[in-house]
């Protein structure tokens, strides 16, 4: 991605981080076990991806640990019996842990090596804006994403969209229609279905 500045960056991690947490506060009861437009995810498996994904940060980039040392930890259910409450807290954990003084200056050890805290925290924003399409697809909420959010995940992704379906993580990309604004052509490369 395209050089952005340290405060830029967390601000969009914050609203990416709210915006999602907006469609998780408005889950209702009986859509917790409600598909998504990911594969096999249920909204509750969503929210458990996207909540433990959140509370990796502390460790990985608060506390210098690797996924080595913090083990299985977060592995299976992370939200208990109040997902919003759970969601809210590992997203607070993640947001302080980003926004520590000199926490972007640092290299993080994750899963495929060191990485700069600064390009892991452009991947969580990223990740949670169109996880929050997701989300608000799920639920029957309004999935227009904020166009200052969906420029800031195109930008993230363009450097290795071509890679992403091999991954395994995203679907094979769909042809948007013509004249397809931007937060179409966002999901279609990420292989969502709009």
């Amino acid at each position: 991605m395209a050089a952005i500045d340290q405060n830029t960056l967390l601000e969009r991690l914050r609203a990416s981080l709210d915006l999602f947490g907006g469609y998780v506060h408005a889950v209702r009861p009986d859509q917790w076990g409600a598909p998504t437009p990911c594969a096999e995810w249920s909204v509750r498996d969503l929210v458990n991806h996207l909540t433990g994904e959140q509370l990796w940060v502390v460790p990985l980039v608060g506390e210098g640990r690797t996924i080595a040392d913090v083990g299985d930890a977060f592995d299976g259910d992370v939200l208990g019996d109040d997902p919003a409450a759970a969601w809210d807290a590992a997203a607070r954990g993640a947001r302080d842990a980003f926004s520590a003084p000199g926490a972007l200056d640092r290299t993080v050890r994750l899963s495929y090596g060191p990485s700069p805290a600064v390009g892991y925290c452009s991947q969580m924003a990223a990740d949670a804006i169109v996880h929050s399409w997701d989300l608000a697809r799920a639920i029957g909420a309004d999935d227009r994403l904020p166009a200052e959010l969906v420029d800031f995940a195109e930008r993230e992704y363009a450097p290795y969209v071509a890679d992403l379906a091999k991954s395994g993580v995203f679907g094979p990309p769909v042809e948007p229609p013509p004249g397809a604004d931007a937060q179409t052509r966002l999901l279609s490369v990420l292989g969502r279905r709009v």
